[in-house]
């Protein structure tokens, strides 16, 4: 099953390959099974209507669904890491100018895709990483190692072509001592979630993108862990941390955003299907997600 039933070729028109990735190796708790979530939500997505909510029609998005990542040895991270790179590579070899768009996972799954994505990217002192979050995930080490779902902003950070101009992460309300003194060591900006109430849903939005445009950045990729919306409308996730996003400030926030940058690569991870309810209302909120940001790119240029 495809994601809304979209081809799996790519061709001269494809502007958008969705891929997944079952991988949840590097998660810090046994309870969610974010490996399951790529396949339940294309399935999600075939019990959606076929158009976005501003009325654009799915069919005639640009789109493949390229199936998953073969994760042969969930233990061994280093392969699946260069595994993914390659899948990736791959991908870029046959059409440069391509959005790739990932289906997690825990998201650890994110590093690899930021990774290629970068090292592919020309205009890297342009870039920037915008990741939506209830954690800061930004510990040295956790749990297995340097490699982990908590690790993972961390590991972004150390990229060659990631600094602190070029790093957002938003909805952070969940953050350990150690990680908030790392973050505090290297000047890390992150948009609490409560300054939505204080300041505004609008102003949340523009603190964003001017850190963004003062940095002189133009494109972004986009990570979205499900936790960073409200568990009231994402209760599939492990960390269900209450204060997060609605649907309709991440809608928004979405869409003001690519209206002031390009958007070359974008992600959502987190999402556990066995601890979702049974109207598979996390899943839908997922694929609702994807496709309206995808419908964003394409018509907000």
């Amino acid at each position: 099953m495809k994601f809304f039933d979209f081809g799996e070729v790519i061709d001269t028109n494809t502007e958008y390959a969705i891929f997944g990735i079952p991988w949840d190796y590097l998660t810090s708790k046994e309870t969610p099974n974010s490996a399951l979530a790529p396949g339940k939500i294309r399935r999600a997505s075939n019990d959606l209507a076929l158009t976005t909510e501003l009325g654009f029609k799915i069919p005639d998005l640009n789109v493949v669904d390229l199936g998953d990542v073969t994760i042969e040895n969930e233990t061994d991270v280093q392969s699946n890491i260069d595994l993914i790179i390659n899948f990736i590579n791959n991908i870029y070899s046959q059409k440069k100018e391509i959005i790739p768009v990932m289906i997690g996972g825990d998201h650890f799954c994110s590093f690899p895709v930021i990774k290629a994505v970068g090292d592919n990217f020309d205009n890297q002192d342009e870039f920037g990483v915008l990741i939506f979050d209830a954690h800061l995930d930004f510990y040295k080490e956790w749990d297995k190692g340097k490699f982990s779902h908590a690790t993972i902003a961390h590991r972004v950070f150390d990229l060659d072509f990631i600094t602190n101009k070029n790093l957002v992460i938003a909805g952070t309300r969940d953050i350990d001592i150690p990680e908030m003194m790392n973050a505090d060591e290297e000047n890390i900006f992150h948009l609490d979630a409560y300054r939505l109430l204080e300041e505004g849903l609008n102003e949340s939005i523009e603190r964003i993108i001017e850190y963004f445009k003062y940095s002189k950045i133009k494109s972004l990729y986009v990570s979205i862990d499900i936790d960073a919306l409200d568990p009231s409308i994402a209760p599939g996730t492990g960390f269900a941390i209450p204060g997060g996003y609605s649907y309709r400030e991440m809608w928004k926030t979405l869409r003001e955003i690519t209206k002031s940058f390009k958007i070359i690569g974008f992600d959502l991870v987190e999402v556990a299907p066995n601890l979702d309810i049974k109207s598979k209302l996390t899943s839908n909120l997922a694929a609702k997600l994807i496709v309206e940001l995808i419908s964003f790119i394409k018509y907000n240029k």
